[in-house]
């Protein structure tokens, strides 16, 4: 694998490191009342898309006949991006 290939995966994986983080800190982190029916609406909207994704990943490779093919690193950044994407808009939304 090229230098610059290994350069942008380490940068890919911090600025996602970064997000977990960022997550973790935005559902622990108290706030007034509209602040957490923004991020209740945000983690709801990244529930649903979540499970969602796995069901239809489900159903795919029940058809195909294959194991299961959910990657958990893979899973969890997307997981984090949809969360950061709804938590955004909902803050737009809303007035945060």
């Amino acid at each position: 694998m090229s230098v610059s290939a290994m350069v942008f995966l380490g940068i890919v994986l911090f600025v996602f490191a970064v997000l977990d983080i960022a997550m973790i800190v935005s559902l622990i982190k108290p706030g007034d009342e509209r602040n957490q029916m923004i991020v209740w609406k945000a983690g709801t909207y990244t529930l649903l898309v979540t499970v969602g994704a796995i069901i239809l990943d489900m159903v795919a490779d029940s058809i195909n006949g294959q194991a299961s093919s959910i990657h958990s690193l893979i899973h969890l950044e997307l997981t984090v991006i949809i969360y950061f994407i709804a938590l955004l808009y909902f803050k737009r939304k809303h007035g945060g």
